[in-house]
């Protein structure tokens, strides 16, 4: 059956992480023509394409951060999902300028470049830690968003359309807790928890990858999509996955680390007052004002009742048994499972 996708080209970049792995092979599955990969991982790359094994992916070495090479890889490309980012929290600490070499600058880069390709649509991969932000990791992925909505703005009849995807954390993505959860209790150790009281917001990464491909036929400049999600405390999440592979909770509290919040914010009370509710998701509109104030000195605006955050704290709570359902869709957690030996937590 034909979809909106089919006879498409398409580039990821970070293609080779989780997401962008889960994305090409839906693609595939949707009947596009070509997809291309960037990434600076040249064995990741070989790797994938030894797991795909399909001549309608093409690899492409090179970083976000140098224009030409993005620019080599947009080149008749009808899409762009822009993945490639850094996303570990403790090291963009310690490292910020790198994360805004790479998720600020190299993000310009993928807009320019695209636009100067002709590509119809790019829609760039944002974080719940952009809301808010109090780490250096969360501040670069807002200031993403901020570039790709301020390219909105300056180019109202452009032939681009830029969009942005705010998730969660996604499960068994690259450095998510559970994979690190899963190798513990492999070797028999306690569960390293930083605190338990901690809430995260949880979702599939096929639900993040339905998002995108929504964004990509129906969004308007600017546009950020919030997936909604529900939530669990990170203890809750300890504890459901010891139960499935039929361990003892055994856990070591070891202390928030660099630039955690205890809870993560979706979509701020003043984005949600101008959003637009479908359901299963938000859509942000970019705020398409010029910069000229004088309407809102001399007269003001109405902004309405703004109600509160959505947020890991107030999002619908998901209980032990129900993070044990929601783990057992997980292909991964399966994988394991099929194959797990009796062990000691």
């Amino acid at each position: 059956m034909s979809t909106p996708l089919a006879g498409r080209r398409v580039l990821i970049t970070g293609g080779t992480g989780s997401f962008g792995r889960t994305m090409a092979r839906r693609l595939l599955d949707r009947g596009v023509e070509e997809i291309r990969v960037l990434s600076r991982d040249e064995a990741k790359q070989d790797a994938m394409r030894r797991l795909l094994g399909d001549d309608r992916v093409r690899y492409y070495v090179g970083d976000v951060r140098d224009l030409d090479s993005v620019y080599r890889a947009t080149r008749e490309m009808d899409l762009v999902f822009h993945a490639a980012a850094l996303k570990q929290v403790p090291s963009c600490e310690f490292f910020p300028l790198e994360a805004v070499r790479t998720n600020v600058l190299g993000s310009a880069n993928v807009i320019e470049a695209a636009e100067r390709s002709g590509v119809g649509s790019v829609v760039m991969l944002s974080t719940d830690k952009a809301v808010h932000p109090v780490n250096a990791m969360g501040i670069s992925k807002a200031l993403m968003e901020k570039v790709a909505q301020a390219y909105a703005r300056n180019n109202p009849r452009g032939r681009t359309v830029v969009s942005c995807v705010r998730y969660g954390n996604v499960m068994y993505s690259r450095g998510s807790v559970i994979p690190l959860f899963v190798e513990q209790i492999r070797a028999g150790v306690a569960l390293t928890v930083t605190n338990p009281g901690m809430t995260r917001f949880l979702m599939s990464l096929d639900d993040s990858v339905e998002l995108v491909e929504h964004a990509f036929e129906r969004a308007r400049p600017g546009d950020v999509f919030v997936r909604k999600a529900a939530a669990c405390t990170i203890g809750d999440l300890a504890e459901a996955i010891c139960r499935l592979f039929d361990v003892p909770a055994k856990l070591d509290v070891i202390g928030v680390r660099h630039g955690e919040k205890q809870d993560e914010t979706l979509a701020s009370r003043e984005e949600l007052a101008r959003a637009d509710d479908f359901g299963d998701f938000f859509r942000v509109p970019v705020d398409a004002r010029d910069l000229n104030y004088a309407l809102y000195v001399s007269e003001g605006e109405f902004a309405g009742s703004v109600g509160e955050d959505f947020n890991s704290a107030n999002a619908p709570r998901l209980d032990v048994r129900q993070i044990m359902d929601l783990l057992r869709t997980l292909p991964e957690i399966r994988a394991e499972l099929a194959v797990r030996e009796p062990v000691s937590c």
